[in-house]
């Protein structure tokens, strides 16, 4: 019989392995102001609407659609860094209760993990270093270290390739929005689970093609080992 066991376990960090707290979108309020969108009114509700949509998803892809303007993304998608940033910098950054656990659990069973983010890298690691995690997992990737973030599946293929992967359907992917289920399917993972901590409901991960559903990443190394 062929060796199915999973060798790697590609996570999301806000949201699933990291307490999001309204964070992502507190900082998109500030940068939105920041590019010019009125504060209220339908304007702001449809932006305010497609960022919880596409949740998941590279920033600086969600402000190129939000303005239509590279100069105004890029203006856009600094000022939501720099939000963030600073958020981090105020908030109690917590990790979702279990996460550590089962991240250590998933590694002594021999399974490698890469923890994925629509943030980019400076905030990624600014992230992770105040969470202590700088040697907590395998491998960290933004979507500049892959070439796009999700929904396409260049970052968990590249961890695929950087941490010696046999096939794709021995990858197992964790995630709190669509965005996480679409870059796991179109990755081939064997397992694309979405979790219930974070922006998108069971009915929404489900729909959008997700293998199984888990209350939390603590339940996750359950399902892969």
């Amino acid at each position: 019989m062929p060796d199915t066991r999973i060798q790697l376990a590609a996570l999301d960090i806000a949201g699933t392995t990291v307490a999001d707290n309204g964070l992502v979108l507190r900082a998109f309020e500030a940068a939105a102001t920041a590019a010019g969108i009125d504060t209220e009114g339908p304007r702001r509700d449809e932006a305010r609407q497609y960022v919880v949509d596409t949740m998941g998803q590279s920033k600086i892809e969600v402000f190129r659609a939000l303005l239509g303007d590279e100069n105004a993304a890029q203006a856009g998608n600094l000022a939501f860094e720099a939000a963030y940033d600073a958020l981090i910098d105020e908030a109690d950054i917590a990790p979702v209760p279990g996460a550590v656990e089962a991240i250590t659990a998933l590694r002594e069973a021999g399974v490698r993990v890469a923890l994925t983010t629509g943030f980019s890298r400076g905030t990624q690691d600014k992230l992770l270093a105040a969470l202590g995690w700088a040697d907590l997992v395998d491998l960290t990737l933004a979507p500049s270290d892959a070439g796009r973030g999700r929904p396409y599946p260049d970052m968990i293929l590249t961890a695929a390739l950087r941490l010696g992967v046999d096939a794709v359907d021995r990858i197992a992917v964790l995630g709190d929005t669509t965005s996480d289920i679409a870059t796991g399917l179109a990755a081939g993972a064997g397992i694309v689970a979405g979790t219930l901590t974070g922006a998108h409901s069971a009915d929404q991960l489900r729909a959008a093609g997700a293998t199984h559903v888990v209350a939390s990443v603590a339940e996750f190394p359950a399902l892969v080992l």
